[in-house]
């Protein structure tokens, strides 16, 4: 079987680019590490890649025209998840301040957060969905290139999060590490933040028209 190295090279740097920039997940994963270790930030990365995975056969389905989305329901589940977000890195903050005062951090339930926090952004459906289709052609059969795709965005998502973590915890002295996990909690408040206005924003558009179709004076005689 024919596969394009080129175009191989060119998605790995893309994918590794995308997961490596502070994103949310990126933020968390990063923030977690500084919580629980390496252990803990491998299992919210197996949540955050779980989610990804869900978000990816969803996209599928919406490219093959097999699932439509409302736009209103879209819109409502974007502002959720950045409320979610918002709740996640006031969490960060908390622990931060526990940490500060020598108290036991809670460290279970990061699989479950990490998958929440990576479905909680479905605007990531479009992102996969036009993302994908631009590397289909690595092999000469679409099916086998998604699967292809598919599986070296775990192994790219896995080992770019665990190196992100690692750095962090290793470049960055322990004394510092409770502020990096206070900057990790606003990131991610601000990142909510963004995203409830910007929810805030569709919706408003999205009833605009029907508000001014119904204030426009009538000429009928």
């Amino acid at each position: 079987m024919h596969i394009d190295a080129n175009l191989v090279v060119l998605y790995v740097f893309s994918v590794v680019v995308m997961i490596a920039m502070p994103g949310p997940v990126a933020v968390f994963v990063a923030g977690t590490g500084i919580v629980g270790g390496p252990k803990l930030a491998l299992r919210a990365i197996a949540g955050t890649n779980a989610g990804s995975l869900v978000l990816i056969v969803l996209s599928m389905l919406v490219v093959q025209g097999l699932l439509s989305i409302n736009e209103t329901v879209f819109t409502l589940l974007k502002g959720g998840g950045a409320l979610y977000i918002g709740y996640l890195g006031y969490q960060m903050l908390h622990d931060a301040g526990r940490a500060a005062a020598a108290t036991p951090v809670a460290t279970h339930g990061s699989f479950t957060k990490g998958f929440v926090m990576s479905i909680s952004n479905p605007k990531d459906i479009i992102f996969f969905a036009s993302f994908f289709p631009q590397f289909l052609e690595i092999t000469p059969q679409p099916t086998v290139s998604l699967g292809l795709l598919t599986g070296l965005w775990i192994v790219l998502d896995f080992a770019t999060l665990m190196t992100v973590c690692l750095l962090v915890r290793r470049l960055v002295k322990p004394n510092v590490h409770r502020g990096m996990l206070r900057v990790s909690g606003v990131l991610l408040m601000l990142i909510a933040l963004l995203g409830v206005g910007m929810a805030g924003r569709d919706l408003v558009s999205a009833g605009l028209p029907a508000t001014m179709a119904l204030q426009e004076p009538s000429t009928a005689l």
